[in-house]
């Protein structure tokens, strides 16, 4: 039994030495997560928790207020946060894809409540196989999976935090959904409609597409050739593109590797000069600092002791004060 995801083919698609370097060499990459994928994180971890729930409440009042909402998502991205996250984008720090993150859930949150939508399981986890022997299996998580009530379809949610939206092509032939779709289908049968819904957080629009039974079947029929075409692969190119700037690998591809040790032979250069300049800064103030009289410095010891600040002020207490501006970062 061989086992694969939607990640998986398409991490062979977009680069098979990337593949290579995943999935069969099984090396840890140096930079083990995006600033872009702990915000995905931290966000689809909080949509969660808020449906769950929603879930559980017996009436709207016990539903997560917003600021509820914020305080949590805070949590979560506190809990999972590192100074090593790569950020690619020079214009943008933590805080500003924390705030995205903010902005995220308030336009959710707003746009849905009180979530009563049908959902029915929370990171669902699916199985199935794509061959009638069951030597390849297809494994995956959806995010949200309901039952609408009026029209009786299941409805495949999915949250994205890309800033982009895709075209009506690349909606209509995605592979990720339609697969949890046949999953579906496999489980409750192929007379029921399942309903693939995308959220693009950052434009706060969802995206919604249908699959009919011989599309299904002509995309089993696909991912399986893929599958054994991965499988009989014996070379793993790496594969320049626009995702290469987000690559966890990128000081080990044989593309990027001789530029990667020139910037860090640079970087490096100019700590050592910026360390020899602060050392000979520093020496140079500590002599002129020996030269002025004890009176001087006395002076200047007490002018110090004046301005001083008296006590320190409180940071606000984030349930005192749950209001959402408190939480954009400055």
């Amino acid at each position: 039994m061989v086992m694969y995801s939607h990640s998986k083919i398409s991490t062979f698609e977009q680069c098979p030495y990337k593949f290579k370097l995943r999935y069969i060499d099984k090396i840890i990459p140096e930079v083990e997560k995006t600033i872009e994928a702990h915000l995905g994180s931290a966000v689809h971890n909080t949509l969660e928790w808020l449906y769950q729930k929603a879930k559980e409440a017996d009436s709207k009042k016990e539903i997560p207020t917003l600021d509820d909402l914020i305080i949590y998502y805070s949590d979560q991205w506190k809990k999972d946060f590192s100074q090593e996250i790569l950020i690619v984008r020079d214009n943008m720090t933590s805080k500003d894809y924390f705030n995205k993150g903010v902005e995220f859930l308030v336009n959710y949150f707003k746009k849905h409540h009180p979530f009563d939508d049908g959902t029915i399981e929370l990171e669902k986890k699916i199985i199935f196989s794509l061959d009638s022997d069951g030597k390849y299996e297809i494994i995956g998580f959806i995010d949200r999976l309901a039952k609408n009530a009026q029209t009786g379809d299941f409805e495949i949610h999915d949250y994205k935090t890309a800033n982009s939206l895709p075209s009506k092509e690349k909606i209509e032939t995605d592979r990720q959904l339609a697969l949890y779709a046949l999953a579906i289908k496999d489980i409750h049968g192929y007379d029921n409609e399942v309903t693939l819904n995308w959220h693009y957080l950052a434009h706060n629009k969802k995206i919604t597409s249908k699959r009919t039974n011989e599309e299904l079947k002509e995309l089993r029929k696909q991912t399986l050739q893929l599958i054994k075409k991965i499988e009989s692969a014996n070379e793993f190119p790496a594969n320049k593109s626009a995702l290469c700037g987000w690559c966890e690998y990128k000081s080990m591809c044989p593309l990027f590797e001789k530029k990667v040790k020139e910037n860090e032979s640079a970087k490096k250069q100019g700590q050592v000069q910026e360390s020899t300049e602060q050392q000979n800064t520093k020496s140079k103030e500590n002599s002129e600092q020996s030269q002025k009289p004890k009176t001087e410095k006395r002076e200047i010891k007490r002018e110090i002791e004046i301005n001083k600040p008296k006590t320190k002020t409180k940071p606000l207490d984030n349930k005192k004060y749950p209001t959402i501006s408190k939480y954009l970062k400055d």
